[in-house]
C-alpha cells in the first residue's frame, strides 16, 4: 500500500507537512473528495432537496438520495433505512426518544459499562421516563463477554445498547452473538458504530442488527452528518423524534397528521445536503482497494508502537490485550493535558481526558488519559516519532522531579 500517496489526498499535510496527527478516534482528517464534493455542492447549486422542479433542485436531489444509495450499499442495506442526521449522538438521541412506545414500565435495558456518554446518557432518560430497569453486563479485563452477557440478559430485556469497538481500549464487542442471544428474549439491539464505521465492514443484514449509528466525521468525511440505520419495519413502527417541514404528508387541525414514509419521516427541516454529499465520497475513499489490507495497516502500525512502548518504565498502557486502531495510556505521576501539551511541541497530536467516557476512567481508576489512535495516513515515520516524544516526555518530567 502506498501510504505517501494516500497522505497527498488529504489537504491537511500540504499547509501543515510537520504534524503528526494520532487522534482520528476522535475525529478523523478529511479526504480531499469529501471536501471538494461538499464545496462544490455549496459553491455551484446550494438549492434544496425533494422540493424544487427545476433542474439545480432536481440535481441536488440526485445528489442527496444517491449519497443515501451509497451508505445503504456501504452497511448492506436498504435505501429506506437510511436515515441521515447530525451526527451519531443526534442519531441516538432521535432513537431513544422515538422508541419510547416499545418500552414499558419494568422493562429492562442492557447496556455495557464501557459506553461513550452519547451512547449512555440518551438510554437513562429513556429508563427514567418509562421506568424501565437498567442493567449492565460485568467487564471481565475490560470488555465484555458472552458469559458476562447471558448473565443480565433475561425475558424482562427489551432493548441491548452496545458499543461496536470501545473508544477507549479499542477492542470489538462480541455483537454478532449479542445480536442472536438479544433476538431470542424478544430484545431491540442497537450498536454504537461510531469508532468502527472506518474500519471494520459492518452488513447489518447478516449481522441482523436493529438499529445502529456511525458518523461522517470519523471516517475522513465532513462533521455536521451522521447515520441512523434501522430495520424498515422498525422505523414504520416508531415515531418521528422531531416535526416540521419536509417530514410531512397531510396537516390538519381537526384530526391527526400524517406523515411521509421512511426514512423521510425522520428527516424534519432542511437536511444537511452538503455534508451528506461529502459523506458519499468519503465512502468511495474508504471502499476503494481492499479495506482489509487498510485496516491491517494501521493495526501493524499501532502493534509497533505498543511493541516499542510496553516494557518502558513510567509509561502505563491500559490496553496492550485488545488489537485495533488505539492506544491509551498514561506517563505516572503526569497529568495527561501536560502529556498532551508536551507532545505538541514535537508537532504530535493525541488526545487527552476522559474521551466522553467517564465509565472507563473510573474502572481503571484514572480521571484521564492519553489515547493515540493510527489512522490510515500515519506512516511508520510518524510512529516512530510519537515513540520519541513520549519517551522525552516520560524523561523530561522525571528530570523535573528529581531537581
Amino acid at each position: 500500500m502506498n501510504v505517501d500517496r494516500i497522505k497527498k489526498q488529504f489537504p491537511i499535510f500540504k499547509k501543515h507537512p510537520e504534524i503528526h496527527f494520532f487522534d482520528s478516534a476522535a475525529s478523523s482528517l478529511k479526504h480531499k473528495d469529501a471536501i471538494k464534493s461538499l464545496s462544490d455542492y455549496l459553491a455551484y447549486n446550494g438549492t434544496n432537496v425533494h422540493r424544487g422542479v427545476y433542474k439545480l433542485a432536481a440535481e441536488a436531489t440526485d445528489l442527496y438520495e444517491g449519497a443515501r444509495a451509497k451508505v445503504a450499499d456501504f452497511i448492506h442495506a436498504d435505501v429506506s433505512e437510511i436515515v441521515f442526521t447530525k451526527s451519531t449522538t443526534h442519531a441516538i438521541n432521535m432513537l431513544a426518544y422515538a422508541i419510547q412506545d416499545l418500552i414499558n414500565e419494568g422493562d429492562e435495558i442492557v447496556i455495557s459499562e464501557l459506553e461513550h456518554h452519547s451512547n449512555l446518557l440518551p438510554w437513562l432518560n429513556l429508563a427514567e421516563k418509562k421506568k424501565a430497569v437498567v442493567k449492565f453486563i460485568p467487564l471481565e479485563k475490560g470488555s465484555i463477554t458472552i458469559s458476562n452477557f447471558k448473565k443480565v440478559l433475561s425475558k424482562k430485556t427489551k432493548l441491548v445498547v452496545t458499543h461496536h469497538i470501545s473508544n477507549v481500549f479499542g477492542y470489538v464487542a462480541p455483537i454478532k452473538k449479542m445480536i442472536e442471544l438479544a433476538h431470542k428474549v424478544g430484545a431491540y439491539v442497537f450498536v454504537d458504530c461510531a469508532q468502527s464505521a472506518s474500519q471494520v465492514e459492518i452488513d447489518a443484514k447478516k449481522l441482523d442488527i436493529d438499529f445502529l449509528a456511525f458518523s461522517g466525521h470519523k471516517m475522513y468525511g465532513p462533521n455536521g452528518i451522521g447515520v441512523l440505520y434501522g430495520k424498515k419495519n422498525l422505523l414504520e413502527m416508531i415515531n418521528p423524534a422531531e416535526f416540521g417541514g419536509e417530514m410531512v404528508d397531510k396537516v390538519h387541525l381537526d384530526k391527526e397528521s400524517t406523515y411521509k414514509a421512511v426514512p423521510y419521516k425522520f428527516e424534519s427541516g432542511t437536511p444537511p445536503i452538503a455534508e451528506a454529499i461529502g459523506l458519499a465520497s468519503a465512502i468511495d475513499f474508504i471502499k476503494k482497494g481492499n479495506r482489509k489490507a487498510k485496516y491491517q495497516y494501521t493495526l501493524n502500525l499501532r502493534n509497533y508502537i505498543l511493541e516499542n512502548l510496553k516494557d518502558e518504565k513510567g509509561i502505563t498502557i491500559y490496553n496492550k490485550d485488545f488489537d485495533t486502531n488505539l492506544i491509551t495510556l498514561n506517563i505516572d505521576g503526569v497529568h495527561p493535558h501536560d502529556v498532551a501539551s508536551f507532545l505538541d511541541s514535537m508537532e504530535v497530536c493525541v488526545r487527552a481526558g476522559h474521551h466522553c467516557n467517564q465509565l472507563t476512567m473510573r474502572y481503571l481508576e484514572q480521571n484521564a488519559t492519553i489515547r493515540a489512535s493510527v489512522g490510515i495516513y500515519n506512516t511508520i515515520e510518524d510512529c516512530d516519532v510519537l515513540i520519541k516524544a513520549l519517551k522525552e516526555t516520560r524523561d523530561f518530567f522525571i528530570g523535573f522531579w528529581k531537581e
